[in-house]
């Protein structure tokens, strides 16, 4: 299969106030709106896009219905510290505090209306023990 595509679908059964959540807090502009599909692309880089689905709707499955769980979007960001500052003036919940990680990412962690974690995260060097674990074409400058 060649890929032409991909993004990720959240369901939900608050399609407007999920797509709206994201337009107002991470840059993202609907392409298409319905009542109970939204298609979001940011308005920074057209190749991000993300979609808002109700849960319950005929297209999906029985056994597939329902409301998302389980799901970390990651957004990577040229300044996190900038966005952090953002996220934490509207009063979006910080789960997780910006911060330097080992691994090698600077990064914090907020969530949507529905508890999907979202992660901001920017790149930056790693440890020389995580270093090791890098592809040499994949480790952060």
């Amino acid at each position: 299969m060649k890929s032409t595509s991909y993004y990720p679908v959240i369901m939900t059964d608050d399609v407007a106030g999920t797509a709206a959540f994201y337009c107002a807090h991470f840059r993202f502009a609907a392409l298409f709106t319905s009542d109970w599909y939204v298609h979001l692309q940011s308005t920074e880089d057209e190749k991000v896009t993300l979609a808002i689905l109700d849960g319950s709707h005929e297209t999906i499955p029985l056994a597939g219905r329902g409301k998302v769980s389980g799901l970390i979007l990651n957004f990577e960001a040229a300044d996190p510290d900038a966005v952090y500052d953002t996220c934490r003036a509207a009063g979006l919940p910080i789960l997780k505090a910006l911060c330097d990680e080992d691994f090698g990412q600077r990064h914090f962690i907020t969530a949507d209306p529905n508890g999907v974690l979202i992660d901001v995260i920017k790149p930056i060097p790693p440890s020389a023990d995580y270093a090791v674990m890098y592809d040499a074409t994949a480790l952060p400058a």
